[in-house]
């Protein structure tokens, strides 16, 4: 079976794997699609793991007002280069996990980590970061939270 470029490349851009890693995945699964998915983000989670112990002392910290203006969220979120803290995924990762802290006030990182990403139900917000850290190569860790609200 020929397996088509553009859904290597899609594959490619949501789970971070090589090109030549989707496109064997894709032929032993016969072109399967959902089940090369899994594959291709369970080995981005096992290589996340091995990195977890990785220094991070680069990052970003972001903030989000809600539109009404009467809560605020602050987010540090740790890297092991400044490369990788300028990356569109690092900086999208630090922007929903300030939405996710205004929206859901978690108590401390364990917690925001345990719930559901407000923007995919699906996912834990810990599943997010260990995406980001599998398509950087980089160890990725949330640092501190702050949530404000007018008048608490």
């Amino acid at each position: 079976m020929a397996i088509s470029l553009d859904l290597i490349r899609k594959l490619k851009e949501e789970t971070g794997a090589p090109v030549m890693r989707v496109k064997k995945v894709l032929e032993e699964l016969d072109g399967d699609e959902k089940k090369a998915e899994k594959i291709l983000r369970e080995e981005g989670f096992e290589k996340a793991a091995k990195r977890e112990g990785r220094e991070t002392s680069q990052g970003l910290v972001k903030a989000y007002t809600h539109h009404s203006g009467r809560i605020v969220a602050v987010v540090e979120v740790m890297c092991e280069t400044d490369f990788v803290a300028k990356n569109e995924l690092f900086v999208d990762l630090a922007n929903n996990l300030a939405m996710q802290v205004a929206s859901m006030n978690p108590k401390d990182v364990k917690e925001l980590e345990a719930q559901d990403f407000i923007k995919d139900p699906s996912k834990k917000v810990g599943d997010l970061v260990k995406e980001v850290i599998a398509k950087t190569g980089e160890n990725v860790k949330i640092g501190r939270i702050c949530r404000m609200e007018l008048g608490e």
